[in-house]
Order: structure tokens, then sequence, then C-alpha cells
């Protein structure tokens, strides 16, 4: 869904955010240059122990959430789980309002249904809105009531600017929040969670066939990324809240307006370094985020195996799979969170079609994404979720 700005109010926030853009120019943290400039861009990094700001840049200005809606959706799912208002194993079931939300989603029918635990690792990997859906009802009744629990819970946590109108981040105008409310509910998460906080490290996970591939590719990117989430919808641009840990310090960094997830993610690598840097943290080879950043522009960057200890794959006893070639990749999708057709070169004999991976669309836009090829995956201990059968 585009969402569009009218009239003078819309070009003065453009001039806004130029003017502001420019002021940045002048801070240590060159990574930032390539987003100065949007009105939709902003940044934190904090010390996640004592929420020490340590890079600030517009991050108390009003931005659209998008999917990192869902990290509040899952820090009411976590404290029902402590407060034993559902289990790991209860049912979530599909109504017809949640099963009409659009892409990204599961695609369970009305009256079909999935786990509380599945519902979880769902929107952790796939982002899936109608889930997001499925849960908000599950725990408050319906979605409108379950974000206004949403709301509430967030001001208690300080979220002081945030305002919740739905469980998934599709768009709504009265949908805000800002990049420090979205670091302190990272940061939250953790601190309040750390039983649950393993999920957001989930790299794959099954369902049914399918292996769905996590859209947070800082988890094997950047060195000591073990989560949060990603967002997008075209009023936000590229969204994401990433913690990482070197050294014993952990930090929580939240980026909005990114205009795709390579230029998003590559600068939260660099707000991120920079935060270590400035809590003492030994610099570090630089991660392939960082140093792809760094090379010279590449029509096909080759996909990276993920293989991280600290990477859950929810995925148990994996079928074997054949070894083959890698065939020449000739051309690279710009966004990995939603993938469109990669091109292969054909073998000259026999002829073979190209392969086509699934497409998908995290946030509502059929148009604004498109999803790479799954890397390799990690070896950390897995778990088979199986979709339930579809009522007859």
């Amino acid at each position: 869904m585009k969402t569009r700005r009218r009239g003078l109010g819309g070009l003065a926030v453009r001039f806004a955010g130029l003017v502001f853009g420019a002021a940045l120019v002048a801070l240590p943290w060159r990574g930032a240059e390539a987003q100065i400039g949007s009105a939709r861009y902003s940044a934190i990094v904090m010390e996640a122990r004592t929420g020490t700001v340590l890079i600030d840049a517009g991050a108390d200005e009003p931005r659209y959430p998008a999917s990192l809606t869902k990290m509040m959706t899952l820090y009411m799912v976590f404290e029902a789980l402590r407060d034993g208002k559902t289990q790991l194993n209860s049912r979530v079931i599909m109504s017809e309002e949640a099963a009409s939300r659009p892409p990204s989603k599961l695609g369970i029918p009305p009256g079909g249904g999935l786990t509380v635990e599945q519902a979880i690792l769902a929107l952790v990997a796939k982002s899936a809105n109608d889930v997001a859906a499925a849960l908000g009802e599950h725990i408050g009744g319906t979605e409108e009531r379950f974000a206004q629990m949403m709301t509430m819970r967030a001001r208690s946590l300080g979220m002081t600017q945030t305002r919740f109108r739905n469980a998934s981040g599709l768009p709504d105008w009265e949908q805000v929040t800002t990049a420090r409310d979205m670091a302190t509910l990272g940061r939250r998460l953790f601190t309040d969670f750390p039983n649950r906080y393993h999920y957001f490290g989930t790299v794959h996970f099954a369902w049914g066939r399918a292996q769905i591939r996590n859209h947070n590719r800082m988890l094997g990117d950047y060195d000591g990324a073990d989560g949060i989430k990603t967002g997008f919808i075209n009023a936000s641009g590229f969204n994401i809240v990433t913690s990482a840990q070197r050294d014993g310090v952990r930090l929580v960094g939240a980026t909005f307006g990114g205009s795709s997830w390579v230029e998003r993610d590559r600068h939260m690598g660099a707000l991120l370094d920079q935060g270590f840097a400035r809590m003492g943290v030994a610099p570090r080879a630089p991660s392939s985020v960082m140093a792809a950043a760094a090379a010279p522009p590449r029509s096909a960057p080759a996909a990276r195996p993920v293989e991280r200890a600290n990477s859950r794959v929810a995925q148990l006893a994996p079928p074997p799979q054949p070894q083959r070639r890698a065939p020449q990749q000739l051309a690279a999708a710009p966004n990995r969170q939603n993938m469109a057709p990669v091109a292969y070169r054909q073998p000259p004999t026999p002829p073979r079609p190209a392969a086509r991976p699934v497409q998908r669309v995290e946030q509502g836009s059929a148009t604004s994404n498109t999803a790479r090829p799954n890397t390799q995956r990690s070896s950390a201990q897995t778990q088979q979720l199986r979709a339930p059968p579809r009522p007859p």
C-alpha cells in the first residue's frame, strides 16, 4: 500500500528532512551518510544494560513502525506465557478477519490454526501478518482491543511516543513510533524475557514442506548480532532493530528510512561498529555486511551461508539434500526480505528451466520487496514444526 504526502505540508516535511540531513553531515559516524537527506531517516544506538544512548540521530521523530510492530505483539505473547494466560502448545485459531490480511502471510484458511510457538516463529521469521492478527485475537479477544493493550503496555515501558492500531504493522496513519521507543522495546525484550529471546535468533523454520528463511539478514552477516526484527512499508522505508554482543558488551540499535535492505543493514552495521568503539570494545575484522559495503559494487553478490552457534534453526532432522553445483547467478534482487525470481544461466545440454524461488512480501506491498535464495542452514539444534492439516 502506498502512502502519499499532500500539498505544502508534504513539501515542508521533505524540506525539513533535507535541512536535518545537512546538519547530520558534520557528525563523525560516516556510515550514516548514505541515508542522510531522507525525511524518513532516524537512528539510535544504546547500551543494553543501562540504556545509555551512544548515537542519536532524530531518535524522537515520529516514524511508522511497519513490521517492527510485531516486536510489541511478541512482548505481549511472552507476557501472556509468563502469566499462564496461554501456553506454547495452545491452539491459535485463524478467523476470517485475520486470514484476510495481505502478505506476508502463512495463508492458513479460516478455521485452521497453529500453536502459539509456531505463531511466534512465523512472526520472527516470516513476519506473517495473518498470524499476528490471529495472535492479537487469541490474547485480546479482538485485534483492536489487543492494539489498545499494546499501546498501554508500551507506555508503561517508557515508549511514550508510540501508538498501535494493529498487531502486524500494516499501514495505518495513526500507528506511529520513534527509533528511541523501538530500541527501548528491543532492550526490554532481552532483559524482561531472557528465556524467550532466543526465538529472535531463528534462521529457518519449517512450515509443512516449506523452509522459511528469516528476513533478518544481520543474523550471520554482522559479527555478534543475535536478533531482533526488520520491517518495511512504503511510508517508512526499510527499518531494523538489531541487538549484538561483543566482549560482554551488548548494544541495541534502531534505524528507520533505508532505501533498500542493503543500505539499511550496512548502515546498522556502521552504527553498531561505532557504538562498540565508544564502549571500548576492540575492533573486529570487517563483518561480511560491512566488507560488502566497502567492496566495489557487483551486479550479483554471492549468497553467504549462515553459520552461527547462537542462531537457532527451528527444524528437526532435515531431510538430506542432494549436493548440486551452484549455478552462476546473473542478477540479484535489491531486497532479500521479499525475493523476486533470480535468473540463472542455463547449461548447454540438456536445457533446464530457470529455478525460481517463492516470492515473498513482508508488508502489504506486492511490488515493494523481493527475497533472495536461502543461504546454507545453520548447524544449531533444530526442531520440526509442521503445518496442521487444512479443515475439510
